[in-house]
């Protein structure tokens, strides 16, 4: 089947059930549903970065994991904060019984930091986003920054492209895509906030779908430069047409934290 109708396909599937859950759903039902994709997500990153089969490793970052995603269910920053502190803390001294005479490798104690600071860390954000004040309404206010770019990015960019973004990093984005994503993104959250958050100044709204949608960029070519040093061309094949959960989440996960600290610390 062409790649780009599976996409679709997916696509059709996966949304309503999606804006079923977060338009209707409970808090805790949308945080099960978090939790099940970063779990996920960390699953896939430690196929890439630890390999096939179960190790200590594996077990340390999807524990750390669970535990993050919890506090931010739970609600407090502090907790959040000191789960973790003091799991780093312990990836490091767990670390010194796998130390030996012989060997002195941090190579794995990397990946686990790594891991949990970028997936379970960064998609806890979406938690509490939803916990806010009209929170559902943020939650797809980040969809539409990120979705109604990448939509604009893939067209202008099979239209339009011509000179490589980064080609040694992800050899498919192009600089007329990029534009294309921040156009799509403004305009998407222009629109959006004229329809559900008129409240929000437009001046806000821009600077939130700019700067978003640069981030979400950077954090689509973060996840290729870890599929790249990891050799694999998806993170995943859950999603059909689409690769891994991570390879759905890359620019989201990086979405969520600024749309969220720059309502709490700007928009208050």
């Amino acid at each position: 089947m062409n790649p780009h109708l599976k996409r679709w396909i997916t696509g059709v599937i996966a949304v309503p059930i999606l804006f079923v859950i977060i338009a209707y759903g409970s808090e805790d039902l949308f945080t099960l549903l978090i939790m099940s994709a970063a779990l996920l997500g960390m699953a896939e990153y430690n196929r890439m970065v630890f390999g096939p089969g179960t190790s200590p490793e594996k077990v340390e970052t999807m524990v750390v994991a669970l535990l993050i995603l919890l506090s931010a269910a739970i609600g407090e920053m502090a907790l959040l904060v000191a789960v973790l502190t003091f799991a780093v803390m312990a990836v490091l001294m767990i670390n010194l019984l796998r130390v030996s005479e012989t060997k002195m490798d941090m190579t794995p104690v990397h990946g686990v930091i790594l891991g949990i600071l970028y997936i379970p860390l960064l998609m806890s954000h979406f938690i509490m986003v939803r916990q806010t004040p009209a929170g559902s309404l943020w939650i797809f206010f980040i969809l539409i920054l990120a979705f109604s770019g990448d939509i604009a990015a893939y067209y202008v960019g099979r239209a339009m492209g011509t000179k490589k973004l980064l080609p040694q990093v992800s050899p498919g984005k192009t600089v007329e895509g990029t534009i294309g994503l921040i156009a799509g993104s403004i305009v998407g959250c222009l629109v959006f906030r004229l329809l559900f958050l008129p409240s929000l100044p437009v001046v806000h709204t821009v600077i939130l779908g700019l700067v978003g949608s640069i981030i979400g960029q950077l954090g689509d070519l973060c996840e290729s430069a870890l599929k790249r040093s990891a050799g694999v061309k998806d993170s995943g094949t859950l999603l059909p047409g689409h690769g891994g959960i991570l390879d759905r989440l890359d620019c989201l996960m990086f979405i969520a934290p600024f749309v969220y600290y720059y309502r709490v610390l700007i928009l208050r």
